[in-house]
């Protein structure tokens, strides 16, 4: 008996969407030929497929509205097919590399989506990307696509020998905005699969693919699952732009972020409102509401007050020896007394409003106000003198602390989805996290605040597959430190190195991963020297790892190209040059196990046994394992375990392993690599 091996390659999306199709409509499968390895496959009938789909005779393709580009059918393919390639821890690079849930993922975005189609599958709570706009020089891609698709299936599933080559998408470029969606349109598929039910991806664009990016995820979401375009305020018209307005150009004040939920299990969440303050009063409030139940005017009330009253007199701001509510500000301008005052009574200070439709039939006293409860909500009628009735609409309503620049206490309105005043953000933008990158970053304060508005990610995970300079990690290491939330994120950053004229590399930073990282430290030192909240776990370290070629020998991995039992009878299937770590993190995501889990090792009857998260998986890749250690280790009980396939110090020894564990712990899933 032998036990079951790992596939060790990364999930066959085609091949599984086809498998989902067969469940629904199995008159609609057939086989085809592999053109690249003559093997036979299964396959869609699409002919039928249309047939089961529709309510009458289809007799040839069908028009519909969709975007369409040269290349989208290599983006589906790049998305579907898998790869032979996995994670490497790198510990040097790490901080608190065992405990940290932070994941920082150095490579090919494209990789590193696929690789976690199992082991994040739905797990993510929110997403934010920042990907290039593709304005001429800030687009650099893979150019494998440009292949035909039977070299890129060839290239994809075999080592990386030189490289693709990467090339700046300049506008000279025929296909200047087809490769750009064929490029992001791939690694959106796979992003999509990775959201949890309840959970939300914020895309950041410019004009130049804001139209294009928002058909995209039109298509791989929804258009039911679009919530908003978010327009925020990224500059405002001064300086060299005031000369180009004036010559009547309309020049850039926003930028987007286009919005979109996985499914309608988002709109359970409570959404958090964003706060815009005001600093002008608003003469509206300008009834005072006694406990007696009495109505006066909050200018008598203000007059009233000694020391209120006498910086009225003080500051000239009476009139006949009346105070009029319409010089309100002026007071608030120069009077301590009045703003304490206007603080310390905004429950009493009110405006009058509709009332709700509930209250229809209500009357009260003309001049007086009283409590109206109904729906578990409490109201305040008032009667005018015309009979009309009325409702109280106290400050406090609309009296908070501020999103602002500078948050501060006072009034308040909602924000829509026009976000104003980021431009103070970006005059100190490029000094956020100690590192000098000037390439498109975006506020701490932005992403904190798609976060707090989306609700949904306590104890979640954060993704941006377009990392840049670790902005997103930096945001939730702050906001977990506000609110004690404890979110995880997982950033993705491309080996990219970054101009050689640029600050980045003048300080040093071989690579923009290289520079993520230090942020991370940087931003993550800071934060814990100040104030945190008491809830949050301070995990400010980050697992580092690497995309790169597969831990096995250079074989061509794919589980419909080759025999398992071929693979392995080789006397050594791994790599001489990848350690137990390597193969560890190969076993996760292959086996869908959370890589953002604790890593402990410990020396178990003389060998090195990995325990993933306490017992979520027992591995040990040494040779020489005993029975007695196969015992040892099913005492404990694990989820999982997985030994290194020629590691058994005899043939009896690996022929009983399952037998042991159906003994000791029958629910123990057993595998080998």
């Amino acid at each position: 008996m032998t036990m079951d091996k790992l596939k060790m390659h990364s999930p066959d999306m085609s091949q599984e969407n086809i498998a989902k199709l067969r469940d629904l409509f199995p008159g609609c499968m057939t086989e085809a030929r592999d053109d690249v390895t003559g093997r036979r496959r299964l396959a869609v009938d699409f002919d039928q497929l249309r047939q089961e789909l529709s309510d009458h005779i289809v007799e040839g393709p069908q028009e519909r509205y969709r975007l369409e580009w040269p290349g989208k059918r290599e983006a589906l393919l790049l998305a579907n097919s898998p790869i032979a390639k996995t994670f490497r821890p790198v510990r040097k690079g790490s901080l608190d590399f065992d405990g940290t849930h932070n994941i920082l993922i150095n490579g090919d975005n494209l990789d590193a989506l696929k690789l976690l189609q199992e082991t994040m599958l739905g797990k993510i709570k929110m997403i934010y990307i920042d990907p290039p706009y593709n304005t001429g020089s800030d687009f650099i891609y893979n150019d494998d696509f440009s292949d035909s698709v039977d070299g890129y299936l060839i290239k994809s599933n075999q080592r990386d020998e030189d490289g693709s080559k990467l090339t700046a998408n300049t506008e000279a470029n025929g296909r200047f905005h087809s490769d750009w969606l064929t490029m992001i349109y791939a690694r959106l598929k796979l992003a999509r699969n990775l959201l949890a039910d309840d959970g939300v991806i914020f895309a950041s664009i410019s004009d130049e693919e804001s139209a294009n990016l928002k058909r995209l995820l039109d298509e791989v979401f929804g258009e039911e699952n679009f919530i908003d375009t978010i327009a925020v305020e990224m500059s405002t018209t001064s300086g060299p732009k005031t000369v180009n307005a004036q010559q009547g150009t309309i020049v850039k004040n926003v930028e987007f972020v286009h919005v979109f939920r996985k499914g309608s299990a988002f709109d359970k969440i409570r959404h958090v409102p964003l706060l815009d303050g005001i600093t002008s009063f608003d003469t509206h409030y300008s009834a005072w509401m006694d406990e007696d139940g009495a109505l006066e005017a909050l200018s008598e009330k203000l007059l009233g007050d000694s020391e209120v009253g006498s910086d009225i007199e003080r500051y000239g701001l009476l009139n006949r020896g009346k105070f009029s509510i319409n010089n309100i500000d002026k007071l608030l301008a120069v009077s301590d007394s009045a703003r304490l005052f206007i603080d310390s009574n905004l429950d009493r200070i009110a405006r009058i409003d509709r009332p709700p439709v509930s209250a229809a039939g209500n009357r009260t006293e003309v001049g007086r106000w009283k409590l109206f409860n109904v729906d578990h909500r409490s109201y305040y009628l008032t009667t005018l003198a015309n009979g009309t009735l009325q409702a109280l609409m106290p400050l406090s309503l609309n009296y908070r602390m501020s999103d602002d620049y500078k948050p501060r206490f006072g009034r308040t309105v909602i924000r829509g989805d026009l976000w104003k005043g980021f431009h103070q953000d970006m005059g100190n933008v490029a000094k956020e996290g100690g590192v000098a990158f000037a390439n498109g970053k975006k506020p701490v304060r932005l992403i904190k605040q798609l976060m707090k508005w989306a609700n949904n990610t306590n104890g979640g995970i954060v993704l941006d597959f377009f990392a840049g300079s670790g902005t997103t990690a930096h945001a939730v290491l702050e906001a977990n430190a506000e609110d004690g939330l404890n979110r995880k994120f997982i950033l993705v950053q491309l080996d990219e190195r970054p101009d050689k004229k640029s600050d980045a590399a003048k300080e040093g930073y071989e690579t923009i991963a290289d520079l993520s990282a230090e942020r991370i430290r940087r931003a993550g030192k800071a934060i814990l020297e100040g104030d945190c909240h008491r809830d949050w776990d301070r995990d400010v370290g980050f697992r580092l790892l690497k995309v790169d070629t597969s831990n096995m020998q250079d074989v061509y991995y794919r589980a419909d190209q080759v025999v398992q039992s071929d693979l392995l009878a080789a006397v050594d299937n791994i790599k001489s040059d990848r350690s137990a770590e390597d193969l560890l993190f190969q076993v996760l995501v292959d086996w869908g196990v959370d890589i953002t889990l604790p890593v402990q090792r410990e020396t178990v009857e003389g060998k090195t046994v990995f325990f993933v998260d306490g017992n979520a998986l027992v591995a040990c890749f040494d040779t020489g394992v005993t029975e007695k250690l196969v015992r040892e280790l099913a005492s404990r009980e694990p989820l999982r375990v997985v030994f290194r396939d020629n590691g058994f110090i005899s043939d009896p020894v690996k022929i009983n392993v399952e037998q042991v564990f159906r003994q000791v712990s029958p629910g123990t899933d057993v595998k080998s690599i």
